[in-house]
């Protein structure tokens, strides 16, 4: 088998991975999952999630950026970009009275990127747009039965996508993404009697969404000197709408169906489908701005969404069109550092990370107060802080004259709750991403 044969075999045993793993991992474990479409995950990869998230500004020839398609024609003619992350997280649950911890991992992404004609660049791979995984709840009690209710859901988005990039002339990029977004759902309240023998009662909501997505991008770059220029991103993502139907259903069980999958129902108490239920995605803009030289980089992101008023079936979170999104938006700051890129010195060539980001939460949460038997007492929202680090471990291909990069980056959010009775949360993250740039592009005297 040849040189090309064999990279053919390996990029599609990579894709084909990648797509198993995104279908079995959610890599979360919030409450706050519970509403609308989970945790939203932002399309910053590797060296850009430890600068803050930057990305609309980001162009770079060694590094795959979807967060802009316009950056893809920022790329040699010869070079080939494989980039793939993992990543592990410990979440720290706390609602003023009690604590409790949550460690999971996950597959991240994976992305390709190459050059096509003269100036212009294409990019492809599998990235998340959400995520939903939480499993809670409290004892109850209600005319001298006590039991106890748990709320569960699993699911999310994911994103396959393929872009391309033009420059048509020298410092002006162009380029859009056109990706299938799809993903199933499961929401459930299971009441569980204490008393021995009786039957356990799990109300469920089930969908799937299946829909096509665009990204639009722009850079603008302004040389300053030959080694320092400054790029200006915008972005846009057109609102997405979406059918889908809703199957809500009440079934009665002799165990657990969570702790016992596949076992059948002992009664069907309510098996329907709601048709052609409606959800949409929000009009999305960015913009971002990034100064680079030589050994340093900076930017500055701003994101705003338009999800207020958006459509969502009422029956899976009891909140109404009205109430239950916040037009939300995102601020993210980073910065890389590198002593001398071309030193023979290993740890000179090191990139150091970080960067910072504050949002506001896009969705709405029913607030319910346990000193009163859990009485709803309305609505409530929170916003997030983030703080990342990170470095970047060069491996330098003598051959080729490429560099591949091992980039790992340590992560901190805070979801801070805006009402009495929210459950804060602290998430502590480890991401290693790999990035490997090669010389396919070429013709070769031997195999």
């Amino acid at each position: 088998m040849n040189i090309k044969k064999k990279r053919f075999s390996l990029l599609i045993t990579f894709l084909t991975i990648a797509l198993v793993i995104s279908a079995q991992q959610t890599g979360t474990n919030s409450p706050y999952g519970r509403y609308g479409y989970g945790q939203l995950s932002t399309p910053a990869l590797g060296a850009s999630e430890a600068m803050g998230g930057i990305s609309y500004g980001l162009r770079r020839s060694q590094q795959v950026n979807p967060g802009n398609p316009a950056s893809y024609s920022e790329l040699d003619s010869l070079t080939f970009v494989f980039d793939m992350g993992v990543s592990g997280q410990l979440a720290a649950m706390d609602d003023g009275l009690n604590k409790k911890d949550y460690y999971n991992g996950n597959f991240d992404y994976i992305a390709i990127q190459f050059p096509l004609l003269r100036n212009m660049g294409g990019s492809f791979g599998l990235l998340p747009y959400s995520k939903v995984g939480y499993n809670f709840g409290a004892p109850r009690s209600l005319s001298n039965i006590q039991y106890m209710e748990t709320y569960r859901g699993t699911g999310g988005l994911n994103r396959i996508y393929g872009g391309l990039a033009w420059e048509p002339v020298k410092y002006i990029s162009i380029g859009a993404n056109f990706s299938y977004l799809f993903g199933n759902f499961s929401h459930s309240s299971v009441l569980n009697p204490f008393s021995s023998g009786a039957l356990i009662d799990e109300s469920k909501s089930e969908f799937s969404i299946r829909n096509i997505m665009y990204d639009f991008g722009l850079q603008l770059t302004y040389p300053i000197a030959p080694a320092r220029s400054v790029t200006l991103g915008a972005v846009y993502t057109p609102r997405v709408t979406s059918r889908a139907d809703v199957k809500p259903s009440r079934m009665l069980y002799a165990s657990d169906p969570y702790d016992s999958p596949g076992i059948p129902p002992s009664q069907i108490l309510e098996s329907d489908t709601i048709n052609d239920a409606e959800f949409q995605l929000p009009h999305s803009f960015g913009l971002g701005f990034t100064y680079k030289s030589s050994n340093f980089l900076a930017g500055v992101d701003g994101t705003y969404q338009l999800w207020e008023n958006s459509s969502y079936p009422g029956v899976l979170d009891g909140l109404t069109d009205q109430n239950r999104f916040n037009n939300s938006y995102r601020i993210n700051a980073g910065m890389e550092y590198v002593i001398d890129p071309y030193s023979q010195n290993f740890f000179r060539r090191i990139r150091l990370r970080g960067g910072v980001s504050y949002s506001t939460s896009y969705s709405n949460v029913s607030v319910f107060n346990p000193d009163e038997n859990y009485k709803n007492i309305g609505i409530g929202s929170f916003n997030e802080y983030g703080v990342n680090i990170g470095f970047g471990l060069p491996f330098h291909d003598l051959r080729t004259g490429h560099i591949s990069m091992l980039n790992i980056g340590f992560g901190y959010t805070r979801l801070q709750p805006d009402r009495n009775f929210m459950i804060g949360q602290d998430m502590f993250k480890i991401s290693i991403n790999m990035n490997v740039n090669e010389l396919w592009f070429f013709t070769r005297q031997f195999d």
